[in-house]
């Protein structure tokens, strides 16, 4: 998986962004522990995708 944005949280969680083809370009949000490879949570982040649509994040 690509990711277009990768951010370490205050809690040392890491948080990814990544755009999904299969799901019709939606933003995959992945938030792992500090370990960079143990997912704790994953979701659709609506919010990234607008502001993708706006230019404010990266594509």
């Amino acid at each position: 998986m690509n990711f277009v944005k990768r951010e370490i949280q205050d809690n040392g969680r890491i948080a990814h962004w990544a755009n999904i083809e299969a799901a019709d370009g939606r933003v995959l949000r992945v938030i792992t522990l500090s370990d960079g490879e143990t997912v704790h949570n994953a979701f659709f982040d609506r919010n990234f995708y607008k502001r993708q649509q706006r230019g404010e994040e990266p594509v």
